[in-house]
């Protein structure tokens, strides 16, 4: 360690070199200071305790970052630090095998490389990080702190291979977002039990929120409420409350560590992490918040706390195994960096960037007003459902606007990174020589858009199936029961025909159907002559032939089944079309009585535009220096969504055929934090219809145990999802549907077969086998997002990612839910499988 940077944190960072001399791990007064860090302390007497455990972080080939935090035996865990005299305590670490003594405080056994004295100090809560370096590579280590009387658990971590090395395998698990206050941490107890190298967590490590409405839903009896020692309310006097003082932060990071799931992870994995936005606040920039109407009194702008963000930085830097810098002599909040690049032999380069403290404000500011309302957009309009024509226009201005004032780079108004991170990371993918390059990327690059028009012209046509189908049938009654000839009737009035022109042009379909030579062309023809419009006979001769053929079948197809297909026919056939060519302005718009409710969604919009989305130009300009250097075999593993996604990241998403693929994005699911389906479906629902896009709602009736009340989730088919069957429309609800039936009561042991009894009636439901299959179907033929191979937007999980030469394994484990107030016993409920093939920028899923 550079001394100069030592005397700068005081003696809160120490470094010692591992050496090879044969001590006792057990130990005695032997231990040699580290690095200029004990000085004269006394080693602590008595009881202690280390109420969050142990950690290790950032394995570099030579070297490991270890922490701990210990109190006295009787100090409150999660309070702050007694402000007793400081003293010091004992670090011991062995290469020898110790993995019996995992989950324990055994003493540590064998040969020590580490036997030092180190500082324990209540002006940075009794935390400890101590580097070590002069470690062999790609080896096993254990170790154990030593406060007075207690032994800490032992710990286990492993270095990198050296740079220069062959590496036949690496696995490792990616997780995040990790919220203390709702569903459950059983994933932990899953990740535990893998056979990894290390871990990266991608950040929301902790949740600076208490009582947010998205933290209101069910959560473990083991996970109690949380209570901040300062914290700030969001509104008013009462209510949500966030984290704003160092004692804060500090105490949500000892709270979340006291579980100890998450201990058992520390102990058995170092942890390569970054953070993303709760370690400061929801979808910051800098050192501002964005929540909704906390705006600048002075400008309007968003508010910008300093002050808070050095805090949030700060505990971050106590709490977190991490080989990183923090000048706490500076005034600035970008007083620490945590972007930086690790090396695993030949095989794998994992660059790890920052994506919150030098990002520019989101292109359309929260504060932006919606002329609609005269009032701040909030985060609807800004970050999210953001329209892409208008989101277009704006960056434009801003890089003009860079240019016109002479900032280096046009990006430098509208970037993610900031200049000199972007630079750092194109310089780091362009020189690396790894096979694999991965990328540690806290928020997806995937473009998630949705077509407005399509969308709303889908929804339209559906909601008119209904009332189309029952106009057949009762046309029908009074055609002589002839169905097809009531298709057609219904089909031209529809499309404007008056009832008299509407009869006469079916009846020449109707003739002119079984004479030998028809086709729909002749057919098309004869109504044409009887005086519809090309558009009116087109239709009609649609409708008369799929209602014959219906009912023309072997087996005999109900009335009311003909009548439907007839109505899907004119709603997808004419409605639709309609509404797509003419929009608002269609005369479906208008005949829906919500012509003005509808009217802002014409449009294309960019789902979420806290990530890459948001920053489009500057994600350009990245692929592109992909591309133009040859930089192959890049993927990312990303966080921050609640969702599992896997696709292609191509250099122009607005190009022809969404422009060419350049890298693969891999994103995991968060540990616990509500999914990014339950997030929209709430926020759909004052939207009316537009809602649908989102869920259908389910009520399941089920013996002995009441009615379940479900959501199903159509936001996948929405974003791009492939057609479903009735069986994979079934094998969808399974987890939802199975946690439903745990948050009733029913003992885990019931749980699967009651479940597959469940989804084995519910097949027989029209409801379901039909009218949302239809719906689900008609919303994965919108085509949204073709670059996205897989997606899973209601889900809590975690990924595993196994690396060789050859290619790349990432397997999306997703987990069941709670099951009454417990994590559940049969923790992973599916698997889902993303390969990408060394060589090709693609990905398949298994």
């Amino acid at each position: 360690m550079d001394r100069r940077q030592f005397l700068k944190y005081g003696s809160f960072i120490t470094v010692s070199v591992a050496s090879g001399a044969g001590l006792s791990a057990c130990g005695g007064s032997g231990s040699a200071p580290a690095d200029g860090a004990a000085g004269d302390l006394p080693l602590a007497s008595g009881p202690w305790k280390f109420p969050q455990s142990v950690a290790s972080g950032d394995p570099k080939s030579d070297s490991i970052m270890l922490w701990t935090r210990a109190v006295p035996s009787g100090a409150d865990s999660v309070a702050a630090a007694p402000s007793a005299a400081d003293s010091a305590i004992r670090l011991v670490m062995t290469a020898a095998d110790n993995s019996a003594a995992l989950g324990g405080n055994t003493a540590l056994s064998g040969a020590t490389v580490v036997d030092v004295k180190l500082p324990l100090q209540s002006q940075y809560d009794n935390t400890v990080r101590h580097k070590v370096t002069g470690l062999a590579a790609n080896t096993v280590y254990y170790y154990q702190f030593v406060a007075g009387d207690t032994r800490s658990n032992v710990g286990r971590c492993k270095t990198a291979p050296a740079a220069d090395a062959d590496v036949a395998q690496l696995q490792f698990a990616y997780m995040t977002c990790q919220d203390w206050s709702v569903n459950h941490w059983g994933a932990m107890t899953s990740i535990a039990g893998e056979s990894l190298d290390f871990i990266v967590h991608l950040g929301d490590y902790i949740y600076e929120t208490v009582g947010e409405d998205f933290q209101l839903g069910a959560v473990e009896s083991r996970h109690d409420a949380l209570k901040l020692p300062d914290g700030a309310f969001k509104s008013g006097t009462s209510g949500a409350k966030y984290a704003t003082t160092l004692a804060d932060y500090r105490y949500l990071y000892k709270k979340y560590r006291t579980d100890t799931r998450l201990q058992a992870l520390h102990e058995r994995f170092a942890f390569i992490a970054i953070w993303d936005d709760h370690e400061f606040t929801d979808d910051a920039w800098q050192d501002a918040q964005t929540y909704d109407g906390s705006f600048s009194t002075a400008d309007g702008s968003d508010l910008h706390q300093t002050g808070r963000r050095r805090n949030a930085n700060q505990a971050w830097f106590e709490y977190m195994p991490a080989d990183v810098s923090l000048d706490t002599a500076t005034t600035s909040f970008q007083n620490i960096k945590i972007y930086r690049d690790f090396q695993f032999g030949k095989l794998m380069q994992l660059v790890m960037t920052d994506e919150r403290l030098y990002r520019s404000d989101h292109v359309i500011p929260e504060s932006s007003i919606n002329p609609a309302t005269g009032l701040p957009l909030g985060r609807i309009g800004a970050r999210y459902l953001v329209p892409q024509d208008i989101f277009n226009t704006v960056e434009a201005q801003k890089m003009a606007g860079a240019t016109a004032i002479g900032l280096a780079s046009p990006l430098d108004t509208v970037s993610m990174l900031g200049s000199t991170q972007r630079q750092w990371w194109m310089d780091k993918m362009k020189a690396a020589t790894s096979t694999w390059k991965l990328w540690g990327n806290e928020v997806s690059l995937l473009r998630m858009g949705l077509n407005g028009v399509d969308a709303i012209a889908t929804l339209l046509a559906l909601n008119a199936v209904p009332t189309i189908a029952a106009s057949i049938l009762t046309t029908s009654a009074a055609a002589g029961n002839n169905l097809p000839l009531a298709g057609a009737i219904v089909a031209t009035a529809t499309a404007g025909a008056s009832s008299a022109l509407a009869q006469r042009g079916a009846g020449a379909i109707m003739q002119t159907y079984g004479t030998p030579g028809s086709s729909a062309t002749t057919q098309a023809a004869a109504a044409v002559a009887a005086g519809l419009t090309a558009p009116q006979a087109a239709i009609a001769v649609a409708t008369y032939g799929a209602v014959y053929i219906a009912i023309s079948g072997i087996v005999a197809t109900p009335p009311a089944t003909a009548a439907g297909i007839g109505a899907q026919t004119i709603a997808f056939g004419y409605i639709k079309p309609d509404v797509q060519a003419n929009k608002a302005e269609s005369p479906f718009v208008a005949a829906s009585g919500k012509k003005a409710a509808l009217a802002p969604f014409f449009a294309r919009f960019l789902l979420n535009c806290d990530q890459w989305d948001g920053y489009n130009s500057e994600r350009k300009a990245l692929m592109t220096h992909l591309k133009t250097n040859s930089v192959s075999n890049v993927v990312a593993i990303t966080g921050d969504i609640h969702a599992f996604f896997a696709g292609t990241v191509s250099d122009d998403y607005d190009a022809a055929n969404g422009g060419t693929p350049v890298m693969v994005d891999l994103v995991s699911a968060g540990i616990s934090s509500d999914s990014f389906f339950t997030y929209l479906r709430d926020a759909a629902a004052a939207l009316g219809d537009i809602s649908t896009l989102v869920s259908y709602p389910l009520a399941i009736p089920v013996p002995g145990v009441g009615t379940l009340s479900l959501s199903f989730n159509l936001l996948d088919y929405t974003m791009g999802k492939t057609a479903p069957t009735v069986a994979s429309l079934l094998e969808q609800m399974r987890v939802q549907l199975r946690g439903a039936l745990g948050a009733k009561g029913l003992p885990e042991a019931q749980l699967d077969a009651t479940t597959s009894a469940v989804l084995a009636g519910l097949q027989a439901s029209s409801d379901f086998s039909v009218s949302l299959l239809a719906l689900a179907q008609q919303l994965a033929s919108l085509g949204n997002n073709q670059w996205i191979k897989h997606l899973n937007n209601d889900a809590q999980g975690y990924t595993l990612v196994t690396l060789t030469p050859g290619k790349l394994v990432a397997q999306f484990k997703q987990v069941n839910k709670l099951v009454g107030g417990n994590a559940p016993t049969t923790v992973v409920a599916r698997i889902a499988t993303a390969t990408v093939a060394a060589g090709a920028p693609s990905v398949t899923i298994s």
